[in-house]
């Protein structure tokens, strides 16, 4: 079992910046691809980037290709969102996700534990 909290969230103007937290319990931190995904009012969830286990490869949507980095501390038990450039397009509930399998993490599907995600809101 995996409890996520996500934490980093708030308001920020266009062109911003914030990061985003998502700390996890459990000692096997490590065996667990992260993913983080958004959820804006009146829209289906999607994918916005993903993490192997190790770190060794990330992956990215293309709205958000080039402005987000997505990280992870495993000493720390800790996976990162750092977003930058932020548009007002990016308003939404991100959620931080978690599986023990280390492929095909672009879908929601892949994923057994996710946080209760944190709002994010971009003023124009």
């Amino acid at each position: 079992q995996v409890q996520l909290v996500e934490s980093g969230g708030g308001l920020v103007q266009a062109g911003g910046s914030l990061r985003l937290s998502c700390a996890a319990s459990g000692r096997t931190f490590s065996s667990y691809a992260m993913g983080w995904f958004r959820q804006a009012p009146g829209k289906e969830r999607e994918f916005v980037a993903a993490i192997t286990w190790s770190g060794g490869s990330t992956y990215y949507a293309e709205p958000v290709k080039g402005r987000f980095t997505i990280s992870r501390d495993n000493a720390k038990n800790t996976v990162y969102l750092q977003m930058n450039s932020l548009k007002p397009e990016d308003t939404a509930v991100y959620y931080c996700a978690a599986t023990p399998k280390n492929y095909g993490l672009r879908y929601g599907g892949q994923y057994d534990y996710w946080g209760q995600g944190t709002q994010v809101t971009v003023s124009s």
